[in-house]
C-alpha cells in the first residue's frame, strides 16, 4: 500500500495491445496496485494522466507512434504532482533509455522481466526510489554520459557539504547505500540521510537524477570508478 493506505494508481502506456493488457492484468491482481488507465501512445498518456487524481506510476514504452515515451515523460515530469515514470524497454542499453532518464524518468524495466520483477518495480518507484541496479547505472553512464563541464550545473552543488558531495560522487559511480557505507565507514542509515539531504538541497527527485547531475557537473567522468 502507499503511505495513505490507498492502492498505487498506475497507468500502462504501450502501443502493443497484448503487452499493455498483459502488464495491466498482472498489476491489477495485486491488492496494493490499481491500474486506473491504459494509453496507446505518449499523447494519449498525457491526456489520460491529466484526468487521474493522484496518479502514482506510469509504465512508459519508448518507441510509440504519435508521441514517443521520451517526450511524454518530459511533459509529465513538468506537471504539478507529476507521477513517477518507469520506462519499459526491450534492451537494457537501448539508446533511448538515457534520454528518457534525462527527461525525468525514475528508472527502467526490461520487457522480458519476470512477473515479480514487474510488481516490485512499481512498488519501488512508487516509494520514491530509483530503479537502476549499480551495474546498469555504470553501463548506461559509460555509454551515454556527456563529459563536458557545465558551470551552471556545477553551481547547484555549492549548497552541499563536503560529505554530501562525496556521497553524490559515489552514487554517480553506481554504488549502493551499503557499498557507500562500507567505503566511508558509516552506517547505512547515515548514508541514507546524506542521500536524502543531497537530493533535497539540489532539488532532485531520486538517485537517477543525481547521477545525471554529477556527470553534467563534471564531478565524475565516464569509465571512472
Amino acid at each position: 500500500m502507499s503511505d495513505g493506505g490507498a492502492p498505487i494508481k498506475v497507468m500502462v502506456v504501450d502501443d502493443q495491445d497484448l503487452v499493455r493488457d498483459g502488464i495491466a492484468m498482472i498489476l491489477d491482481g495485486q491488492p496494493d496496485i490499481e491500474v486506473v488507465a491504459q494509453a496507446v501512445d505518449g499523447a494519449d498518456a498525457i491526456r489520460k494522466a491529466a484526468a487521474v487524481l493522484d496518479l502514482g506510476v506510469v509504465l512508459m514504452d519508448v518507441r510509440m507512434p504519435v508521441m514517443d515515451g521520451i517526450e511524454a515523460t518530459r511533459r509529465l515530469a513538468a506537471t504539478v504532482n507529476a507521477p513517477r515514470v518507469l520506462i519499459l524497454t526491450t534492451f537494457d542499453l537501448d539508446e533511448y533509455v538515457y534520454d528518457a532518464l534525462r527527461a525525468g524518468a525514475s528508472g527502467f524495466l526490461l520487457k522480458r522481466s519476470s512477473r515479480d520483477e514487474l510488481i516490485n518495480a512499481v512498488r519501488v518507484i512508487a516509494a520514491g526510489d530509483a530503479l537502476l541496479a549499480p551495474p546498469v547505472t555504470r553501463r548506461l553512464i559509460d555509454r551515454f554520459a556527456d563529459n563536458s563541464l557545465d558551470p551552471s550545473v556545477a553551481a547547484r552543488l555549492d549548497v552541499l557539504t563536503a560529505r554530501e558531495r562525496e556521497v553524490l560522487i559515489l552514487v554517480a559511480k553506481g554504488n549502493s547505500n551499503a557499498e557507500i557505507a562500507a567505503g566511508l565507514h558509516l552506517t547505512e542509515h547515515t548514508v541514507k540521510t546524506h542521500v536524502s539531504r543531497m537530493l533535497a538541497k539540489t532539488g532532485l527527485r531520486d538517485r537517477v537524477q543525481a547521477v545525471i547531475l554529477a556527470y553534467d557537473a563534471g564531478l565524475v567522468t565516464a569509465g571512472q570508478r
